[in-house]
C-alpha cells in the first residue's frame, strides 16, 4: 500500500528558510507596531488655542507637561526600536517564547501613548507618574527576556558576537533601573523625572571610560 507524500516533512534547508522568514516577519511586524505607537503619540498632542499671540503662548505653556511627556515617550520608544533593530538584524529564527515576549513587549509600546496622556494630566502626580514608570519597567523587562532568549536557544546567525546581546541587556537594564528608582523618588519630589535621565547617562559615561581604558591597555 502506497503512502501519500503530499504531507512530507520539510527538508533541513526548507526548515531553515521557513524559520528565517518567520524571523523577518516578526521584525517587520515590530517595526510596524512601533510606527503606529509613535503616530498615536503625536495624535494625542494638545493643540494650542487662542486668537492672539499671548493667548496662544499661554495655551501652549499650560500644556507643557503634555509636551514634555511626549518628548520623553518619543525618546523611550525610539530607544526601544534602536535596541530592537540592533539585536534582531542578527536573528535568523524564532520560537514560541520569543514570539510571545515580542507580542507583550509591543503591547507595552502601544500602551505608552495612553500612559503619556495619563502622566501629562493634572493632579494625582504620584499615581500618574508610577503608572507611566511601571509601563516602561515592564517594557524593559520584556525586552531583556527577548534578548536573553535569542542566544540561549540559538536563534541568532552563527558567529554573532555575544557582546551584542549582553550590551543591549545592560543598556535597557539601566533604563529600567532609572524608571524603577524614580517610583519611590516620586513619592518625595516631582523631580523624579531626573532619574530617567541620570541613571542611564551615568552608566553611559562609565561604560565609555571603561572602553577607553581597555583600548589604552591594549595599545600598551
Amino acid at each position: 500500500m502506497d503512502v501519500s507524500t503530499d504531507h512530507e516533512l520539510p527538508s533541513a534547508d526548507e526548515d531553515m528558510e521557513i524559520r528565517a522568514v518567520s524571523a523577518e516577519r516578526l521584525t517587520f511586524f515590530g517595526d510596524a507596531v512601533v510606527a503606529i505607537a509613535l503616530t498615536l503619540l503625536a495624535l494625542e498632542l494638545p493643540v494650542p488655542e487662542g486668537s492672539t499671540n499671548s493667548e496662544m503662548w499661554h495655551s501652549a505653556t499650560s500644556h507643557r507637561e503634555s509636551y514634555l511627556a511626549f518628548m520623553i515617550s518619543f525618546v523611550v520608544i525610539a530607544a526601544h526600536w534602536r535596541a530592537h533593530h540592533r539585536v534582531f538584524r542578527h536573528v535568523t529564527a524564532t520560537n514560541s517564547r520569543l514570539t510571545s515576549y515580542t507580542m507583550y513587549w509591543l503591547l507595552t509600546l502601544v500602551i505608552t501613548p495612553f500612559a503619556t496622556d495619563v502622566i501629562g494630566g493634572h493632579g494625582a502626580f504620584q499615581s500618574r507618574f508610577i503608572f507611566y514608570a511601571a509601563v516602561q519597567c515592564a517594557a524593559c523587562l520584556l525586552f531583556i527576556l527577548m534578548v536573553r532568549e535569542i542566544p540561549r536557544e540559538g536563534l541568532a546567525r552563527p558567529g554573532t558576537p555575544p557582546e551584542i546581546f549582553s550590551r543591549s541587556i545592560r543598556r535597557i537594564g539601566m533604563v529600567a533601573l532609572g524608571f524603577l528608582i524614580s517610583i519611590p523618588v516620586s513619592l518625595v519630589t516631582h523631580w523624579a523625572y531626573v532619574c530617567w535621565i541620570v541613571v542611564p547617562l551615568v552608566d553611559s559615561v562609565i561604560d565609555t571610560r571603561k572602553g577607553r581604558t581597555t583600548a589604552q591597555g591594549s595599545e600598551d
